[in-house]
């Protein structure tokens, strides 16, 4: 543009500032314009204003969190797609995480969108593009706001789930899940409906597009810090009733806390000991402290964007509506014709300082990876190797055997079983279980036959066993007594010789009739010992 078209444009207004009344009052974002009256003339800050209030290196910090927002999009479309793809004892996905990982997707394209389109930011010379004119800004402010109000929506689900297991031992089950998805995403999209209408987006703050002024605190910004509030509240109550249970724990000295093996009352707080209460809650935690975790990360960032933006909003609106506050710095601006560097000091008292704009941009990017970090798992990435490895032909996934058992398969299909080691040995016996038929054999899907004939078995050179068939065994507990400790044997009948037996003396019976009494000799008695069995006995 030519020197003579910007001083037409100015319309006596001095550098850098431009007559408002030299463009027209349509088209773009008017009421972004930044005017203030000087004299009679109205005279605007050039487009964009960030430009003028920042040093030169805002535009490169604000790059750099946007090209942390891909980062954060390709954890995020790693994990959606491990998700997907991956069976669930690999990634243990549930719909609560899912939802929250498309939330944070969504807020991550409200800055990878206008990195990659590179749109003009600036309708005309002090007047920003808003949705009507530019649809990179329509789609770029479309995907922060909704991925800003589902990702709040998500983590007050999420908050409201861990609070109802673990204060008040409810099972969530289907009913939640369909509560959680109707508000989850209906509330975002109403919300995204309504601030397009009664708000719109422009260009304001980079060259992402953010909610305007109009109505902005009673149609996004109130009900959004309602939700992140009630959500910080019920996580501070769900600390604070596992703090209480701790305590309660620490004071209780039944013995029966742990399974006794009878019958308990699980679904009643009441019946619980304190302690009992404690340990079904320190498992729900160590069940769910990613989650509690990735709900204090994400409500801290958005809180902390919230506070922010609305503060440099209200900065803006108040110099808007009161035009002395920057009237040191315009005329700072004057007076070093337009040379912006000699006048940061006085402009850093109207704008939110840089390390704090590239803070609140470099959090909100790192969002993505912090769903990685604690929603993530290790088996993900081992599942993916076994998925590639089986496409390729690979075989990764290996069984629990021996260190002998370690045998090419490939060679022979029998050494499953070892049944191919040493076949040069006369040593052999034969076992009912088979070599394996090869599953080509058949058509189809069928299960390999190991059992239909008979196959060599080697044993080991110190092993002193060989495979049996099953044999029935019945155990006579009256016939192993019998055969362990039998009975003596009876006397045999001969006359009656009393008559020579004195009846008041003590009788000897010869030896060689003693073998019709003599008890059998024990089996505990070792060979060659004494016997101390009786010679003799007196009747």
């Amino acid at each position: 543009m030519s020197n003579l078209t910007i001083d037409a444009l100015r319309g006596g207004c001095p550098a850098p500032f431009f007559n408002e009344l030299s463009f027209p009052a349509e088209g773009g974002h008017v009421e972004g314009r930044l005017c203030s009256p000087l004299g009679p003339l109205s005279c605007c800050i050039p487009c964009p204003m960030t430009d003028w209030a920042y040093p030169d290196n805002f535009t490169s910090a604000t790059q750099a969190a946007d090209w942390v927002n891909v980062v954060g999009m390709i954890c995020c479309g790693f994990l959606l797609l491990s998700w997907i793809v991956l069976p669930v004892e690999k990634t243990h996905r549930h719909y609560l995480s899912i939802c929250l990982t498309c939330a944070v997707v969504l807020l991550n394209l409200g800055f990878i969108v206008p990195l990659a389109a590179k749109p003009e930011q600036c309708y005309n010379e002090i007047t920003p593009h808003g949705m009507d004119t530019s649809s990179v800004c329509a789609a770029s402010g479309a995907f922060l706001l909704a991925g800003g109000w589902s990702g709040i929506m998500w983590i007050f689900l999420r908050a409201l789930s861990l609070h109802l297991q673990i204060c008040w031992q409810l099972v969530v089950g289907r009913n939640f899940m369909w509560f959680s998805q109707a508000l989850g995403w209906g509330i975002p999209i109403v919300g995204l409906v309504i601030l397009l209408v009664f708000s719109g987006v422009s260009f304001r703050f980079g060259a992402t597009c953010h909610i305007n002024h109009e109505n902005s605190l009673a149609d996004f910004w109130i009900p959004l810090l309602v939700f992140a509030g009630l959500t910080v509240i019920i996580q501070f109550a769900t600390f604070g009733y596992c703090i209480k249970v701790y305590l309660a724990s620490l004071s209780d000295n039944s013995a029966t806390t742990e399974g006794s093996g009878m019958p308990s009352y699980s679904n009643s707080i009441r019946t619980m000991t304190p302690r009992q209460a404690y340990r079904r809650v320190r498992r729900v935690i160590q069940l769910q402290w990613r989650g509690i975790v990735i709900v204090l990360v994400i409500i801290a960032d958005v809180i902390f964007f919230a506070v922010v933006f609305v503060f440099m909003d209200n900065t803006v609106q108040a110099i808007k509506d009161d035009p002395e506050k920057a009237l040191t710095w315009a005329a700072c601006l004057i007076a070093f014709n337009g040379d912006k560097n000699r006048c940061l000091d006085q402009a850093s008292v109207l704008v939110v300082n840089l390390p704090t704009v590239a803070a609140v941009l470099v959090l909100l990017a790192m969002n993505g990876i912090w769903l990685l970090v604690l929603l993530g798992r290790w088996s993900m990435f081992t599942g993916w190797i076994d998925l590639f490895a089986s496409l390729l032909g690979y075989r990764t996934k290996k069984e629990f055997v021996s260190v002998d058992a370690r045998m090419d398969i490939k060679q022979d299909p029998r050494s499953y079983e070892m049944l191919d080691r040493d076949s040069g040995k006369a040593d052999t016996v034969l076992t009912p279980i088979s070599a394996a038929l090869s599953p080509t054999a058949r058509g189809g899907r069928h299960t390999p036959d190991y059992f239909g004939q008979t196959a060599r078995y080697q044993p080991h050179q110190r092993s002193f066993s060989s495979p049996r068939p099953p044999q029935q065994i019945h155990w006579d507990t009256m016939q192993s007594y019998e055969q362990n400790y039998p009975q003596p044997p009876m006397p045999t009948s001969r006359p009656n010789d009393y008559e020579h037996m004195n009846p008041l003396g003590m009788n000897r019976i010869e030896k060689e009739d003693e073998i019709h009494y003599t008890a059998p000799r024990s089996q505990y008695t070792q060979p060659g010992a004494a016997d101390y069995g009786r010679d003799h006995v007196f009747i």
